[in-house]
């Protein structure tokens, strides 16, 4: 229990550090990326007026049909494509990656590669 304790310490001290540093603005929104074992959900947000401009995940129709598992590093790409698609459609090309508490790594750096192929600059 105490492992368990200390690792979700060490996730909340990870997004509170990276977040720290990370503004979306109205030129520049925040790309920010969620997953958990299952699933990978990424969205474009503008801080400034709290609103979300574009958003993709595993769970979505469109995407749920061409992906066998949501929890992999080829879903983490289709959600990078999509995403920037999506971003670019609300004319948005500019982000800055917001990874939150996970290490770039594996998913997480697959959805950012995938987003930076498709057009988005980070």
């Amino acid at each position: 229990m105490d492992h368990a304790r200390t690792i979700l310490r060490q996730r909340t001290r990870r997004r509170h550090r990276v977040r720290r540093h990370l503004r979306g603005t109205a030129e520049r929104p925040r790309l920010a990326v969620f997953r958990t074992h299952k699933h990978i959900y990424a969205q474009v947000i503008d801080d400034a007026a709290g609103r979300t401009l574009a958003s993709a995940s595993s769970m979505d129709k469109q995407i749920r049909g061409s992906i066998a598992f949501g929890g992999n590093k080829q879903a983490a790409e289709a959600i990078g494509r999509a995403v920037a698609e999506r971003a670019q459609a609300a004319g948005v090309t500019k982000v800055c990656f917001d990874r939150g508490a996970f290490r770039y790594h594996g998913r997480v750096a697959a959805l950012a590669d995938a987003a930076r192929a498709a057009g988005l600059e980070f």
